[in-house]
């Protein structure tokens, strides 16, 4: 199932995100049509004046919240894939999801829906991931066996610790907003959000495209990987920090978003093999174009929205175990 020609693969899917923006932007409630978008992005009036509220202050920022989020999640899933020579592993493998998750619930339980539910999802997303790896830190480096263990025990305590922050939550108003929080939803993004994890989701999947070379290294045998000098522990801190600067920062705004992470990066890898110069911007395209289209559908199939994350796996999880099937489960070329 692997492309012959990556690049006719990566324009493939670079039209399909263009064709999903405009479609997300058209679809709605309230529709608007593709001449009005044309218009609006030329910096002409539209013929229908409320379309350029509906497109600029609604549409648009909520659009480019879901491209950061599957980007981001798809990239974090590759850098994690290649450190542990396994596909089937995704952020949620460190505990930075479960740790920023209960941070953004303390954060509604203490102040509302405020910045301040961002600011504690990111901290709490980073204190989760320093408390795994000095879990995991052992004389000579970091064994992925530990870390993997680590980042389960981590998980549970937050999780756990997360259901407490619900159960003394006040039922009318805190409890709802933090379990729907936690589906993950992006119906109240806004620019703000955009420009608050944006840079950081860049800066993190700059991180891993800079050492590219040596996810490919390190996705071979830890011997393999030594011979050819790389140092693994270090790359391995890199990719943990970059991952995780990602996961909490989406999660900060956007809740938690399961299965982006694990299914894109195995579907790219399909079309462009295990090369990750070619399978990180694949990842970051197809993952970006998964979840816009996702979310489209969230906001427009039922009268009440979708929370997220329901759909991404309830549409991901058959489709993936398909492709998973037709490729008898492969990683590598």
């Amino acid at each position: 199932m692997i492309a012959k020609k990556p690049i006719l693969a990566e324009s493939i899917l670079l039209t399909l995100l263009l064709l999903t923006v405009i479609a997300s932007l058209c679809a709605g409630r309230y529709a608007v049509n593709i001449a009005d978008i044309c218009r609006i992005a030329a910096g002409m009036e539209p013929a229908d004046p409320r379309a350029r509220t509906v497109i600029l202050s609604l549409r648009l920022p909520r659009v480019l919240l879901a491209g950061i989020c599957g980007a981001g999640l798809s990239a974090a899933g590759v850098g994690l894939q290649a450190m542990f020579g396994n596909p089937l592993v995704s952020s949620h493998i460190l505990g930075v999801s479960a740790s920023a998750g209960f941070g953004a619930a303390l954060g509604i339980l203490l102040f509302g829906r405020t910045w301040a539910v961002q600011i504690m999802a990111v901290l709490f997303g980073f204190g989760g991931m320093f408390i795994v790896y000095a879990m995991s830190r052992r004389k000579g480096g970091t064994g992925i066996l530990v870390l993997v263990l680590s980042g389960v025990i981590v998980t549970a305590v937050f999780e756990a610790l997360t259901s407490l922050i619900k159960y003394i939550a006040d039922p009318e108003e805190k409890l709802p907003a933090i379990t729907y929080y936690l589906m993950g939803s992006l119906a109240s993004a806004s620019f703000r959000d955009v420009f608050s994890a944006g840079p950081a989701v860049a800066a993190g999947i700059a991180g891993l495209w800079i050492i590219r070379w040596r996810l490919n290294v390190i996705s071979l045998s830890e011997d393999e990987a030594v011979s050819l000098g790389i140092d693994i522990p270090r790359i391995r801190a890199l990719i943990v920090i970059a991952t995780t600067v990602i996961a909490a920062s989406i999660v900060s705004v956007c809740g938690i978003v399961s299965f982006v992470g694990l299914a894109a990066p195995h579907f790219a890898r399909m079309l462009v093999g295990s090369d990750h110069s070619r399978l990180l911007p694949t990842s970051v395209i197809l993952g970006g174009a998964f979840v816009l289209a996702v979310d489209t559908l969230c906001r427009t199939a039922a009268a009440s929205e979708i929370p997220l994350s329901i759909v991404t796996a309830v549409v991901g999880a058959p489709v993936f175990a398909f492709l998973l099937r037709r490729s008898e489960g492969g990683l590598r070329d």
